[in-house]
């Protein structure tokens, strides 16, 4: 029993040390100066809910910036969020909250890790969520 102890200890100081000693600067995704192209096309709904109309008013706010309007991400910058991957049974609405708020290593696309973004609330990302997942449900992705 010690010994797993011990050697979860290690592998947790060594993760650590890990984490702190990486280039983070090198692997940090950019904020474009000037557009960058769309990658992917999606359909717009109609209508959107009242929570997704405000989430879309601080989506563009504070998220279209990288994520690009409408969330089809920008070339060498920043994913689509209507894209499979980021499907409910992938990446659940808590996923969305904890990289607005912890920020979010790169793992899916090679565009450097997202910084946590600052100024928003939970409240404010549930809204967001709404807007994003209504665009999802719009393009298939459900």
């Amino acid at each position: 029993m010690r010994a797993m102890q011990l050697l979860s200890i290690l592998l947790g100081v060594g993760g650590l040390a890990y984490w702190f000693t990486m280039d983070t600067d090198s692997q940090v995704a950019q904020v474009p100066e000037e557009p960058t192209s769309a990658i992917v096309e999606i359909n717009i709904p109609e209508t959107l809910s009242a929570n997704a109309q405000v989430g879309k008013v601080a989506f563009e706010a504070k998220c279209s910036v990288c994520h690009g309007s409408n969330a089809v991400g920008q070339t060498d910058v920043a994913p689509p969020l209507v894209h499979k991957i980021y499907e409910p049974s992938h990446h659940a609405d808590e996923s969305f909250q904890r990289a607005v708020s912890l920020g979010v290593r790169q793992h899916h696309w090679p565009f450097g890790n997202m910084q946590p973004v600052e100024g928003l609330t939970r409240g404010d990302v549930t809204m967001i969520i709404a807007y994003v997942r209504e665009l999802q449900r719009a393009n298939g992705i459900n």
